[in-house]
């Protein structure tokens, strides 16, 4: 009887953790399973023969493919869902690790450290009943995509797409995210902050991402010790027998999930097990300041997102030594990289991947930017202003280290793809041109920034909306071309907009036009924000 009064009022708690989520939620699943079925729709017209195919398994033989998207199928085996699962499988993984991660994290640190737990725990409910509402609604949330995305799979009615196929596919796609929700859990009761939250869950996600890239290329075994390792190595679309890997990370992340009701009851509300580090004594002048205090709180967001960012710079680089020799036929590639273009496919592919770095070089930029809302929503805000201190000031310091850290992201792209790239090709653009071609999408960047300061400025409830224009900004890259999106559409992306140098001139009326309209949307966020009520 104990026992059940732990979980007292689940079933109402789940619904108000939906209804508080839905919207992600549905976004979140929207995206996973519509991505995936405009990709096999797209192969379906791309490799329509064995050639194809066959080359397409060559390219996997690749060791940096492999690191990249997992232990290749022999070359005999490969069929069309080999090829799709070759691309999509560890990409797919990953995403909705990171779903289920942000998620978990949503419905209990972050719930926790606004206080809506408190509000819910003051009324007759049990102790347990909000982690295990929230634990029950991801277990659905996944459970839908397993669903769905078998459903889409098997509608094409291909071949390699049998019953058994899509059912492996959606299920090891499922049973990652659970794992990765159930080590987001976790996380929530070690530490006492939603930013210690994820910071512990990602690390544990990249961390599990470099151990299956060192041991697919040199060491199986080590892969086994890698979550992601065993999602790659179901032979999922060819031999289908190999299901083992979703009973390990259901296994897994069960007792995850379970160990958190033992961790949650060992610890008090607001608080973690993790010790508290102490800080210093006195503050130094730089801290007391408004560009000091913030750089203070998102030094740690910059320099994690700094040393990936260059690390998977430094990895594609190294892809480029053998591209000539593993892509030149690859049809795929050519539908990507862009069209009409008299550079060599080593100068195309990295320009294509300085698109894709500086796309992702905006995210820390956003995430610090979005950061002032919560501190809004939080009260926190009220600290500063109680004091004589403008509202242009304080968004201004947040804006001001959004925008550098959104330049030096790009250096750092720069200097990782001259740094590999040159040991790998004898004759490599130098790092002046590499540096330009990364500095060139700064005004796109700025134009991000820009949204997303006048989403917070002036429609603070809107400004998650920020997060599907950075989606649609990297599915214009990646799928833009083989889905065949008018050209209309893509314009919708600054990104789009920014000459591909070294192989473009410099087009200093577009890069000129995409400034001013940061700028103007800057400008708009900073005057909604000193107008509208905090």
């Amino acid at each position: 009887m104990m026992v059940a009064q732990l979980f007292k009022g689940t079933n109402r708690i789940i619904w108000l953790i939906f209804k508080q989520n839905r919207l992600k939620i549905s976004l979140w699943l929207f995206g996973l399973i519509g991505v995936s079925l405009a990709t096999v729709s797209a192969y379906t017209t791309i490799y329509t023969g064995e050639k194809e195919i066959f080359e397409f398994g060559l390219t996997m033989q690749n060791p940096a493919m492999v690191a990249m998207l997992g232990k290749a199928y022999q070359i005999e085996t490969f069929n069309l869902g080999a090829v799709f699962a070759s691309e999509m499988l560890l990409l797919s993984a990953v995403a909705v690790s990171v779903m289920n991660i942000l998620l978990v994290t949503s419905s209990t640190r972050m719930d926790e450290e606004e206080g809506r737990l408190e509000l819910i725990r003051a009324l007759p409910v049990g102790r347990l009943a909000y982690l295990l509402a929230g634990i029950i609604l991801m277990v659905i949330v996944n459970s839908v995509l397993f669903i769905f995305l078998s459903i889409g799979l098997g509608l094409f009615m291909h071949e390699a797409f049998n019953l058994e196929s899509v059912v492996l596919y959606s299920g090891i796609l499922a049973s990652t995210g659970l794992f990765f929700a159930g080590v987001s859990a976790v996380a929530a009761q070690l530490t006492a902050t939603t930013r210690g939250t994820l910071g512990i869950s990602f690390g544990m996600l990249i961390t599990a991402y470099i151990v299956r890239a060192i041991g697919d290329v040199g060491n199986d075994l080590m892969s086994l010790f890698s979550p992601l390792g065993w999602t790659v190595r179901t032979s999922v679309f060819v031999e289908n027998q190999q299901w083992w890997p979703i009973l390990a990370l259901v296994c897994g992340g069960t007792t995850l999930l379970m160990s958190t009701f033992y961790l949650n009851h060992k610890r008090d509300i607001n608080a973690g097990l993790l010790p508290d580090q102490k800080g210093k004594r006195y503050a130094s002048r730089f801290l007391k300041s408004r560009f000091g205090l913030t750089w203070q709180l998102e030094k740690g967001t910059i320099f994690s997102w700094g040393i990936g960012i260059f690390l998977m710079s430094v990895a594609f680089g190294a892809i480029l030594g053998d591209l000539e020799t593993y892509f030149s036929d690859l049809e795929l590639v050519k539908k990507v990289l862009p069209a009409n273009s008299t550079a060599s496919m080593t100068e195309q592919f990295i320009t294509l991947l300085i698109w894709i770095m500086s796309v992702f070089a905006a995210i820390p930029s956003v995430s610090i930017l979005l950061k002032l809302k919560k501190e809004e929503r939080m009260g926190r805000t009220e600290n500063f202003y109680s004091r004589a201190v403008s509202r242009s000031e304080i968004m201004g310091s947040y804006y001001i280290v959004a925008f550098l850290t959104g330049i030096l992201t790009q250096i750092l792209i720069g200097i990782g793809l001259y740094v590999s790239a040159s040991q790998v090709i004898e004759k490599t653009i130098g790092l002046g041109s590499v540096l330009a071609s990364v500095l060139a999408y700064v005004p796109a960047i700025w134009v991000v920034i820009g949204l997303t300061t006048l989403l917070v400025g002036v429609f603070p409830k809107w400004a998650g909306f920020v997060w599907v224009y950075m989606f649609f900004a990297m599915l214009v890259i990646y799928l833009g071309s083989l889905l065949g999106f008018p050209e209309w559409l893509n314009r919708f992306s600054a990104f789009y907009h920014v000459p591909l140098l070294p192989n473009e001139e410099v087009n200093w009326l577009t890069l000129s036009l995409l400034s001013i309209v940061g700028t103007v949307l800057s400008v708009s966020g900073f005057l909604g924000y000193n107008k509208r009520d905090i």
